[in-house]
């Protein structure tokens, strides 16, 4: 009997087992049948990054995660679609390019209907308005169909029979999108006369053509084309603008291009005269395949490698990601991206032509209070955005875009102190000068009269011990032993700058007659040159500073600038000695150190003027420093000319041969280093092989 239960407990155990497999597969089955819509809310397989107050890309939170693949709308596949439009309720118009065909699909996925069969060609473009009126950029059509909301054509839009247009172009349109009044703006293959506008008036009246895109010159191509016969400059490739990749329109009429090889001209965002009012663009990829407006003053970009990039309205980027597939089928990675959309719960939806399938990516809780606080920003609600970005700052501290927002709501609210230590943080110079302005003057208007007390007392007090001392000499003591000090012999030549820098041509005759300077006198100046350079590098004013805040590499600062004044000084002597130069090497070094002396007795003030001026006085610090080096720069010819005793002429001959020998020099010393690292390279991989080989 006990062998019985076993045996029946063992049966009981299996047909438990067998269930539960038999379910498992059957959920495995259901996930596959359903596969139509493949919802996978998993990690990123991508990073995403964001640009600093340095304008640097660095890596940030991330900012989109994917959502879904929609691979069938309803039962009906998709080949090759090369556009598709998004409304506000979720439906969905794509361009299903290879079954020449519209696919209209609702906000869960399942097919309402289909059109344009039998009237499409080589659909490219599609825009649909809020009232569901379709418009189809045909291209191998040469023609714009519309079809109302039932699917039914309506209008017909071919080639403007006007001379404006241009007799030798063809229509070939590709992208469209159009506004409240119906006004159509067609890009158009071939025609870099800019985008076409057409009004429905009269079946299609050409209006002219919008948002032309600039040309430019070299002056080096300037100058060829002229030198050229007229035959030659038929032959050469036409200096003529590209047309726009693709565009967009929000609801204010506002047109946004992408075009590809346009530097900072890629993106534009159109007024209705046509202006660009993207003054400083952010970065941008340089195959850009698509644009879409989105709902918080902001619009994204994706590239044809699928990488998504996110900008405010005035064009400063806020996020990229994404990234190519490399056949790994990874959901949020694009082969070939086409078109993109954002849906009115800030979903980004992108079209990937090559896997016939639309991406679909969810914002982030982070990127959700970016775009709350974008959006009350934008409506000048400053005091509301604060507890968005303050959110942001909790999640990352060192999001410069959230910074400057947060700085910029501070300074609207006269919170001075608070936006100045804001606009620090996102290295944001404009709004670091209005703060400092501000609080320069607050402090102007509460101390000025004292300061004016200060500066007369000590006008003051300064007559009066100058009259103690003519009548009592009291200074006496302190002027015999300043005067001392001054006789020594380093503390005379180290003074000699004075005289140096007044009367250059006396100062090297005593340089190189009566050494006037010595050795130690000259590299004590460069010593305090280089402690003034170092100071002034990492601690000058704010909106003066070149390098990171608290990123310090002062032994590499001090190398660079004895190598090269070593290789200025080195070259230049090498030269004048061929050249039947007077100066001997010391008296070279010498005049060059002192020729510097400038740097010494402008810096310091140059540096105290970089904490207290703003930009609207910033032509004085820079005006000082043009100042200094075109007096040191007078001050070295002088000192070649006059140690070596040369002519203008000469001088000006062996500057150009010292400059030339320099760049030799580094030349020689780059195929030295190269040639070393291969070198080197070479060993290691011997000792590593002879090692490898003893170890087996």
């Amino acid at each position: 009997m006990k062998k019985i239960s076993e045996k029946r407990q063992n049966k009981s155990s299996f047909i438990n087992i067998l269930k539960r497999s038999i379910g498992i597969a059957l959920i495995g089955i259901s996930l596959i049948w359903n596969a139509d819509v493949l919802t996978a809310h998993a990690d990123a397989p991508y990073k995403t990054y964001t640009v600093d107050g340095y304008n640097s890309v660095t890596e940030t939170q991330t900012a989109y995660l994917p959502y879904k693949t929609i691979t069938k709308i309803g039962d009906e596949s998709l080949m090759t679609p090369t556009d598709f439009t998004l409304l506000d309720d979720g439906t969905m118009y794509v361009l299903d390019s290879g079954n020449k065909r519209v696919v209209v699909g609702d906000a869960d996925g399942n097919l309402v209907t289909t059109f344009g069969e039998g009237v499409l060609v080589g659909p490219k473009g599609i825009y649909v308005t809020d009232k569901h009126i379709t418009y189809v950029a045909d291209r191998d059509a040469k023609s714009i169909f519309v079809f109302d909301e039932n699917g039914e054509l309506i209008h017909t839009y071919t080639r403007p029979q006007v001379a404006m247009y241009g007799d030798a172009l063809d229509f070939l349109p590709l992208k469209i999108v159009v506004n409240s009044s119906g006004t159509m703006y067609i890009v158009c293959e071939s025609n870099t006369n800019g985008i076409v506008e057409i009004s429905p008036v009269d079946n299609g009246t050409f209006l002219g053509y919008f948002g032309t895109n600039a040309t430019s010159a070299s002056v080096w191509t300037i100058v060829w084309r002229a030198l050229l016969t007229d035959a030659q400059r038929a032959k050469m490739v036409g200096n003529i603008p590209a047309t726009p990749d693709n565009m967009a329109i929000d609801e204010k009429g506002i047109i946004y291009t992408v075009t590809r090889g346009e530097g900072d001209d890629t993106l534009k965002r159109l007024n209705i005269a046509g202006v660009n009012m993207i003054t400083d663009p952010g970065k941008s990829d340089t195959v850009p395949a698509a644009i879409a407006v989105g709902n918080h003053d902001n619009f994204f970009v994706v590239s044809q490698q699928g990488f998504i990039y996110e900008y405010n309205n005035e064009g400063q980027l806020l996020f990229m990601f994404g990234g190519k597939d490399d056949g790994q089928q990874r959901i949020g990675l694009s082969t070939k991206a086409e078109a993109i959309q954002i849906g009115s719960d800030d979903k980004i939806y992108v079209l990937d032509s090559d896997k016939a399938q639309i991406q679909v990516y969810e914002p982030t809780e982070f990127t959700d209070y970016l775009h709350e606080a974008l959006y009350l920003f934008s409506k000048g609600r400053y005091e509301e955005s604060k507890e968005p970005l303050s959110q942001v700052l909790m999640m990352n501290n060192l999001f410069d875009y959230a910074n400057m927002a947060m700085g910029k709501a501070l300074y609207k609210e006269g919170d001075y102190e608070g936006a100045l230590k804001y606009a620090k943080l996102s290295i944001d110079n404009d709004l670091y000068s209005d703060s400092f302005w501000e609080i320069r003057n607050i402090w102007l208007k509460k101390n000025l009269s004292t300061v004016i007390v200060i500066i007369l007392a000590l006008i003051v007090l300064n007559k009066s011990i100058k009259y103690l001392d003519n009548k009592k000499n009291i200074l006496s003591k302190p002027k015999a032993f300043v005067q001392k000090i001054k006789n020594q012999k380093l503390v005379a030549q180290l003074r000699y700058i004075f005289f140096y820098m007044r009367h250059p041509i006396d100062g090297n005759y005593g340089i190189k007659r009566q050494n006037k300077v010595s050795v130690l006198a000259s590299n004590i100046l460069l010593a305090l040159m280089i402690v003034f350079f170092i100071i002034n590098k990492y601690f000058c004013g704010f909106m003066f500073k070149t390098v990171r805040e608290g990123q310090f590499d002062v032994a590499s600062d001090i190398i660079m600038i004895l190598v090269g004044l070593f290789l200025i000084v080195g070259c230049n002597y090498l030269m004048c000695t061929i050249n039947d130069g007077e100066g001997k090497f010391k008296a070279i070094y010498c005049s060059f150190i002192y020729s510097a002396s400038p740097f010494l007795v402008f810096m310091p003030f140059i540096f105290a003027l970089s904490h207290v001026v703003t930009y609207n006085e910033e032509f004085f610090v820079s005006f000082g420093s043009f100042c200094m080096v075109c007096w040191i720069l007078v001050l070295i010819f002088i000192a070649i000319r006059e140690i070596n005793n040369y002519t203008v002429g000469e001088t000006f001959k062996i500057i150009g041969l010292t400059v030339f020998t320099i760049l030799i020099v580094c030349l020689l010393a780059f195929i030295i280093y190269v040639l070393w690292s291969q070198v080197f390279d070479f060993l290691q991989s011997l000792v590593g092989e002879v090692v490898y080989r003893i170890g087996g």
